[in-house]
């Protein structure tokens, strides 16, 4: 196979990223010209996970017997719809939301297929890590990306509300060019058999290290990226004007953007630490959340833009780290499976800012905040324990 292969599948990846993200700086002007409550902006923020779980799920099974190509396809297809129904649906909270669980579904997609294709096709790298740090980078630039023009387009430019959309429409086109000539990984010897539905059963995520190293650590993947991105510039709104949705772009550049460069470093962390990248990621987790209850106290947008940095790297090095611990798991029948329900895992933290979001009546930023710091450094310590005895 050629070493380049694994190449091919990579924009569509990019652009199935780059659709689930592309919201996230458009939250501010969501709530100032469409009316929308800070719950209910926050809601669509989330309402993706609705349809990344089951695409994760579903889009893996139905992978492993039909093929990564088959599956990628449909995430493209249903990507695209999903930027079709959110640029018509500005005016209707419903459309908005089924735009968005099909921006999850497609997002699921990318995740689980995605990610386990450019694996697979990256067996001839000389790192035993090269395909998970390659899926993972592909999808945080996709994130970043995603967001950051977005955020200069809604600025900007002409139909904020629409215009971003059309962009990803443009860029689905664009990659299944790409798409059309990328080789298939899983042939059909190595294929599951029966119906697609029993193959959601996934063995290996029953096994004890999945349960209390991946678990415990999967969720505050997002749940960085949701406070870094989503929390940070609500708690510091009042400073930033007319420039909130630039702030929030930016805020998400650089927590994606960050966390992309620390993405590269784990084999290095891993090595230096004889295998305890995911312990260091956590223990940066968790300062970040302290930093974060800090600048919701003090309300400075600078210090906002210290507790991305940090939450970034920190999101950075766990993502990666823990797929990594996830996919060693995995037998070659369910590596797409595994891929899928770790996926899954750290998206729950995804719903964090709508939490948080919900519970402000009765409590401030700042005690979130605390208590979040607080569950994480205990999740930091339940993984150190059992990663030290694996």
């Amino acid at each position: 196979m050629n070493r380049r292969a694994w190449l091919l599948p990579v924009p569509t990846v990019f652009v199935l990223a780059w659709g689930g993200n592309h919201f996230t700086p458009l939250l501010h002007l969501y709530e100032s010209l469409g009316g929308y409550a800070p719950w209910q902006a926050n809601l669509l923020l989330g309402m993706y996970v609705f349809g990344l779980v089951p695409g994760l799920l579903v889009a893996s099974a139905f992978s492993d017997q039909h093929g990564r190509r088959s599956a990628t396809w449909i995430g493209l297809a249903v990507s695209a719809i999903a930027s079709g129904l959110l640029a018509a649906g500005f005016g209707s909270l419903t459309l908005l939301c089924i735009g968005r669980i099909f921006a999850g579904l497609g997002v699921g997609v990318a995740m689980s297929v995605g990610s386990s294709w450019i694996k697979e096709l990256s067996s001839g790298a000389p790192s035993p890590t090269a395909g998970a740090r390659r899926s993972s980078m592909t999808l945080t630039l996709g994130f970043g990306l995603g967001a950051g023009v977005t955020g200069v387009l809604a600025q900007w430019g002409p139909l904020p509300a629409e215009l971003p959309y059309f962009v990803h429409l443009a860029l689905c086109v664009v990659a299944a060019a790409a798409l059309l000539r990328a080789p298939e990984s899983l042939d059909p010897a190595r294929r599951a058999a029966g119906p697609w539905w029993k193959d959601l059963r996934v063995p290996s995520a029953a096994q004890r290290p999945f349960l209390r190293i991946v678990l415990p650590a999967a969720p505050w993947v997002f749940a960085a990226a949701g406070v870094a991105y989503a929390i940070m510039p609500s708690v510091v709104e009042h400073r930033l004007g007319a420039h909130a949705t630039l702030y929030a772009t930016a805020l998400t550049v650089v927590t994606l953007g960050v966390g992309a460069v620390f993405q590269t470093l784990v084999p290095w962390i891993n090595r230096i630490t004889r295998g305890r990248a995911l312990i260091v990621g956590l223990s940066g987790m968790t300062a970040g959340m302290i930093l974060a209850a800090v600048s919701a106290e003090i309300g400075d947008p600078a210090l906002a833009f210290l507790v991305a940095a940090v939450l970034g790297a920190s999101y950075g090095v766990c993502m990666v780290s823990g797929l990594v611990v996830a996919q060693s798991l995995a037998t070659p029948s369910d590596l797409a499976g595994i891929t899928g329900v770790y996926y899954s895992l750290t998206y729950v933290g995804f719903l964090l800012p709508t939490l948080v979001a919900a519970l402000l009546p009765v409590l401030s930023y700042l005690s979130s905040l605390i208590i979040i710091a607080a569950v994480c450094a205990a999740c930091l310590l339940v993984v150190a324990r059992n990663l030290r005895v694996r």
